[in-house]
């Protein structure tokens, strides 16, 4: 089962994040990781209503005061943790998203763990530097959501797969995300659950109208339901394999197929469950029903009022580049 070695947290000094940096040190020491936490000054923050020229001496004194500053506040932050865990810290400047994703390039982070900006003008719980780094950041982004909780009682991982060929080209993905739900729920003793949404597309009224009759309808939509049930249920078997049969016994997931669109099915299901977590892919095949960033899997993250863990699939190239 996949295990963390060195995992980045991102400072929001904009909120009480006392919930999210105490998981992430507990992370850090179950998992043996290393852990850095990370704060990033905008450039804005620096250079407003000064009137001076960037690189000179005046800027560079206040570039260096307030970069002080912020390394004082990201000690403070971490001084209760430090007795147990050595935590490196660091202060950037620059847009926020785009300085955390060149970490994780400099350092090859296998985790980014972030308090979720929850932005109060927007029906949404993440905002844009949240949305760009879920979009492109390379490696898997946990984003927590305000007052997280200690414990998670319920986490739901969200799988898309072709059912003509559910061990296929999206097996990489499902792996991790199941993977990664599995040992969370192991960690937190939480109900695991894994989620399928499909579609009968024979249903669409286009489609009754061409070689399909209204009266055939029905057995296609049924030989549907069957093969991603299947499918499902291969990945369940899967599962077992990976982690093992001991604790995939004590887990026990419970499946849920369910039909409709991934972007209704998804958000609603995690409200029915009450998940603290939702595990998904944010990148996965294309088509009408896959998990793809800017389409499904960003109506479903916009719907979402619970914590996230994002995964990108094996072979996913970050458009940011370092800082030359």
């Amino acid at each position: 089962m996949k295990r963390f070695k060195n995992i980045l947290y991102v400072n929001d000094a904009t909120d009480d994040q006392a919930w999210a940096i105490a998981r992430a040190v507990s992370l850090a020491e179950n998992k043996q990781a290393d852990l850095t936490v990370v704060d990033v000054i905008p450039s804005e923050v620096i250079t407003a209503g000064i009137g001076f020229p960037p690189g000179g001496p005046i800027s560079t004194e206040l570039r260096a005061a307030v970069v002080a500053d912020h390394q004082k506040g990201l000690e403070a932050l971490v001084k209760p943790y430090q007795q147990n865990l050595s935590i490196r810290l660091e202060v950037l400047v620059g847009n926020t998203f785009l300085e955390v994703i060149r970490a994780v390039l400099r350092n090859a982070y296998d985790l980014v763990i972030k308090p979720a900006e929850n932005p109060n003008w927007l029906e949404r719980l993440f905002g844009n530097h949240d949305m760009n780094l879920l979009r492109q950041c390379p490696c898997p982004v946990w984003l927590m959501k305000p007052g997280e909780k200690s414990s998670y009682n319920n986490i739901l991982a969200a799988v898309d797969f072709d059912p003509t060929n559910p061990l296929g080209s999206d097996l990489d993905l499902n792996r991790e995300i199941l993977e990664l739900a599995g040992l969370l729920a192991l960690s937190n003793a939480a109900s695991l659950h894994l989620a399928h949404a499909w579609e009968a597309f024979v249903e669409a009224p286009p489609l009754l109208k061409g070689a399909i009759s209204l009266m055939e309808a029905p057995y296609y939509v049924e030989k549907t339901r069957a093969l991603h049930r299947k499918g499902l249920y291969m990945l369940g078997g899967e599962m077992r394999k990976w982690i093992g049969v001991d604790t995939y016994d004590y887990l026990s997931p419970s499946l849920h197929l369910t039909k409709g669109p991934a972007k209704k099915v998804i958000p609603r299901l995690a409200t029915e469950l009450q998940a603290d977590l939702v595990v998904m892919g944010t990148i996965a095949r294309t088509g009408i029903s896959g998990l793809i960033i800017g389409n499904t899997a960003e109506t479903i993250l916009d719907q979402l009022s619970c914590s996230v863990l994002a995964i990108k699939p094996p072979g996913f190239k970050t458009p940011v580049r370092l800082a030359e």
